[in-house]
């Protein structure tokens, strides 16, 4: 009678370790929306080799990403930004446009996004 107990009991274990093994852990990067990802790859592309800085790049001695290199980042900034309820005509006024203007406000509503994973994940 003990072994059919102790082996109902490993065996309803078992069965709950591997009903958990399925479960997705939530980290922040789990909860990223598609477009935080976007966002996140097209930074990553800029250490691909074909979007390094050139030697001319390098030359000018600046902090600042060439205009080449913003614009790979324009289009995933501009569809964060976007996704966030903002309309188009409305990141043109605020931006006028600017590469350097889109992409730092995609990164404060990036931020902005991870900061409230972290808390709600707590």
């Amino acid at each position: 009678m003990k072994k059919l107990f102790l082996s109902a009991i490993v065996a309803i274990l078992t069965l709950a370790s591997c009903n958990n093994e399925g479960s997705v852990v939530n980290t922040v990067e789990t909860m990223k929306t598609p477009q935080m990802e976007k966002f996140d790859k097209a930074f990553k592309s800029l250490g691909d080799p074909q979007n390094r800085p050139t030697e001319e790049e390098k030359k000018r001695n600046t902090s600042e990403l060439s205009d080449r290199r913003k614009a790979l980042l324009v289009p995933a900034s501009k569809e964060l930004i976007l996704s966030t309820g903002v309309k188009e005509a409305e990141l043109i006024r605020k931006t006028g446009g600017d590469m350097s203007q889109i992409i730092v406000w995609a990164t404060q509503i990036y931020t902005q996004k991870s900061d409230e994973i972290r808390k709600n994940m707590k």
